[in-house]
């Protein structure tokens, strides 16, 4: 018999998962570092606020957008503000929650707005969220 041979001649049945293991490290390490990169929605320049508390939701969240040349849409669909109304009542038929987001650009007239915001709450939306960015910290507060 030669030396460092054993009688049993078979086969190595076993996985080694060790590479495996490796290649799922480094695909999560990309994942953790592209994600925040991902931006979800519409184009919109937000307003900031000094209070935003978040609110928590399970279901998928409902953003109702008006971008800067005032199109509305719900999600990434575009939606003419006389059919607000009657789309959010659609989407709200299959839904346990009535909670909806609203993103609107910073140069979007006020009553344009609220014209938006009317309709939503027409379509009996609970919740109601407004989309701020937090205030940027300054030297001097009044």
């Amino acid at each position: 018999m030669a030396p460092g041979r054993n009688n049993n001649d078979s086969l190595m049945s076993e996985i080694n998962v060790t590479p495996f293991v490796d290649v799922m490290l480094v695909l999560l390490i990309i994942f953790m570092v592209t994600a925040p990169m991902m931006v979800q929605g519409v184009n919109v320049t937000l307003p900031q606020a000094e209070n935003s508390d978040s609110i928590a939701t399970e279901e998928e969240q409902l953003i109702v957008s008006i971008d800067k040349d005032n199109k509305i849409l719900i999600n990434d669909f575009e939606v003419g503000i006389d059919f607000l109304n009657e789309k959010l009542t659609t989407i709200f038929k299959n839904r346990t929650t009535k909670n909806v987001f609203l993103k609107a650009d910073t140069n979007v007239p006020y009553g344009t707005v609220v014209r938006v915001m009317s309709e939503i709450k027409g379509a009996g939306v609970e919740k109601l969220g407004m989309v701020t960015l937090p205030l940027e910290p300054t030297g001097s507060k009044l």
